[in-house]
């Protein structure tokens, strides 16, 4: 039977509503697995989900009995992210210490270190690092290049009685990593939520045989459509507003910019998500096949999203591809409206996308549905 957009039903409309409510909350436990894991989530990845590095193990192998390099190892001893360090007296020792996963890197300092700093040279260092935690090596590698460069500017201001150079770090200034990625699973968190309420929604009912009384009643696609988006839709919202409450106030990350322009971004940005939400469950026949299509769809969108790694950095199909991702564009709206007051221009040039991704989104799963119905 096919169903027309024409004759649209208000008293329909609401009783599909509540049907699909009731689906969705009436029982207990439902009610607990919607709302509870995401903000378990939430506070177990606040902590788990980053890429600073902490408590490391390093060695040190100084061939220079010089200021400069007392100097050097000091400063790594006394870092904040350095937990133990190794002082070794033989490069079999320091071979030994990486082999057996007891440090991440290690220093070898040659003799000539601070003579060369004196001289006005280059100074060099070499830095061994252990290759099977390449992602943690590389950024401690940059911890230690960083601790490098103040040595050697500490040496030059020594010798040349030059004055310190101040560096600020707006909008973070203490480089919490928190506050970058809380905000961010923020929307990860919702994303992921909304994204499995609509794929299972039409897929539960064709497996629960239920979709086939839509066959033989008058409700019309478009009906269907609004009626599948309101659960979700509300769901998102509240979702998303008890994450960021929790953003706020438990983790204490600085709102700075304007919850009135952060809420109409989150209304599109869950729009945009339960339309493709609802395109993945109309092609599924079985509530299995949805929580398959949801995934394969939700784990590259997170990682495209410029979550982990920057859009910039990735080939530029793939940064096109980026664009067509609601979460690429909420990501900057959140994180700009939590770490500075993100001018109004800024976030509509990152919101007028989510409309469009949830007109286009919400279009096409009404095709979708429609020729379902048929």
């Amino acid at each position: 039977m096919r169903r027309q957009f024409g004759d649209f039903s208000a008293t329909r409309l609401r009783a599909q509503i509540v049907k699909e409510i009731l689906s969705l909350l009436r029982d207990p436990r439902s009610r607990l697995l919607v709302f509870a894991p995401p903000l378990m989530q939430l506070l177990i990845f606040a902590f788990a989900a980053t890429l600073e590095v902490r408590n490391a193990d390093m060695a040190v192998y100084n061939h220079d009995a010089g200021q400069w390099s007392h100097e050097l190892v000091a400063r790594v001893g006394a870092a904040d992210f350095v937990d133990r360090l190794y002082t070794v007296r033989s490069r079999d020792e320091l071979r030994q210490l990486i082999n057996r996963r007891r440090v991440i890197a290690a220093l070898d300092i040659p003799q000539d270190f601070s003579r060369n700093i004196i001289a006005g040279r280059t100074a060099k260092v070499q830095v061994i690092v252990d290759g099977r935690r390449s992602n943690a090596g590389q950024i401690t590698v940059g911890y230690l290049s960083l601790i490098a460069a103040d040595v050697g500017a500490a040496a030059r201001r020594a010798l040349l009685h030059e004055s310190a150079v101040g560096v600020r770090h707006w909008f973070n200034p203490n480089l919490v990593y928190r506050w970058f990625v809380v905000p961010a699973l923020a929307g990860i968190l919702v994303f992921f939520s909304a994204l499995m309420i609509t794929a299972l929604s039409i897929a539960r009912e064709r497996e629960l045989g239920t979709f086939d009384q839509l066959l033989v009643s008058p409700t019309t696609t478009l009906e269907i459509i609004v009626a599948k988006t309101m659960p979700a839709l509300a769901v998102g919202v509240v979702l998303g507003l008890m994450m960021i409450a929790a953003s706020a106030f438990i983790f204490r990350i600085p709102f700075q910019g304007s919850f009135w322009w952060l809420l109409p971004s989150l209304l599109l940005f869950i729009l945009s998500v339960v339309g493709i939400g609802l395109m993945v469950s109309a092609v599924s026949a079985t509530q299995q096949q949805a929580i398959l299509g949801a995934s394969a769809i939700g784990v590259p969108a997170v990682l495209m999203s410029g979550f982990a790694t920057p859009v910039e950095n990735m080939p530029v199909v793939l940064q096109w591809m980026a664009q067509g991702i609601p979460l690429t564009h909420f990501l900057v709206v959140v994180q700009g409206t939590f770490l500075k007051a993100m001018p109004a221009s800024d976030i509509i040039a990152n919101t007028w996308p989510l409309g469009v991704i949830a007109l286009v989104s919400l279009s096409l799963a009404t095709l979708f549905v429609r020729s379902g119905l048929e």
